[in-house]
């Protein structure tokens, strides 16, 4: 198999980064209609753009975006930052201790009790005060050059949205319940175009446990 070219993963990270910024700051100016079915596309596609942040600075933690540094950082930085004002040394020192404590109860992302405590846990894990703060000031000054519903439905709505799939397909169907193989992972069934559209091929998750240093455009061969 042909090994793409180094660079490539810093173009469908800056792909990723811009795609959610055209889209965001178009929709921000979108005139807003409970009628019109384009408006919950738009909820969903903002939604699957924010996940897709998230999974490129989850590349980023693995040095999958760029072979150099300070570019693989940067993009890091800034796809965390885009996302909901995470700290991109805390997320990187966290989910490198998923991976070395996987399923154990030194791994920052496992939780033995139900869907919904698993899912609190792991929000209060990850979301300081500060966090919260800061997205406050930014929501109320952003708002007063943007409508309030656009900023609720096309920036706050789908960041919380994402939360849950990248919750839900990346953490808890994987890891949830017993596994008899060594990275404790369960994988999702093999169809890539439901693979990518819920969570960017990342429900291949006993794969990337496997092979960490593969991007997530790059998981559906290991199937």
């Amino acid at each position: 198999m042909q090994k793409p070219p180094a660079y490539l993963g810093t173009i469908i990270a800056l792909i990723v980064l811009l795609g959610w910024a055209t889209s965001t700051v178009l929709l921000m100016r979108w005139q807003v209609s409970w009628a019109n079915p384009s408006l919950y596309f738009f909820i969903l596609l903002q939604m699957h753009l924010y996940t897709g942040l998230f999974i490129t600075a989850h590349d980023a933690m693995h040095g999958t975006v760029s072979s150099n540094p300070n570019i693989n950082n940067a993009i890091g930085y800034t796809a965390t930052f885009f996302y909901a004002a995470f700290w991109y040394p805390q997320l990187y020192t966290k989910h490198h201790r998923h991976h070395r404590y996987v399923h154990t109860d030194a791994d920052p992302d496992y939780h033995k009790g139900n869907f919904i405590q698993w899912y609190i846990t792991f929000i209060r894990n990850y979301l300081s005060i500060w966090q919260i703060i800061f997205m406050a000031i930014l929501f109320n000054i952003i708002k007063i050059w943007v409508p309030q519903p656009n900023l609720i439905l096309f920036w706050v709505l789908p960041s919380l949205l994402s939360t849950l799939q990248l919750f839900y397909f990346g953490t808890y169907l994987p890891h949830k319940g017993e596994h008899n193989n060594p990275h404790q992972s369960d994988s999702q069934s093999k169809n890539h175009l439901i693979a990518f559209f819920s969570c960017y091929f990342f429900g291949y998750h006993y794969e990337h446990h496997d092979s960490p240093a593969r991007p997530w455009w790059l998981l559906w061969k290991m199937k």
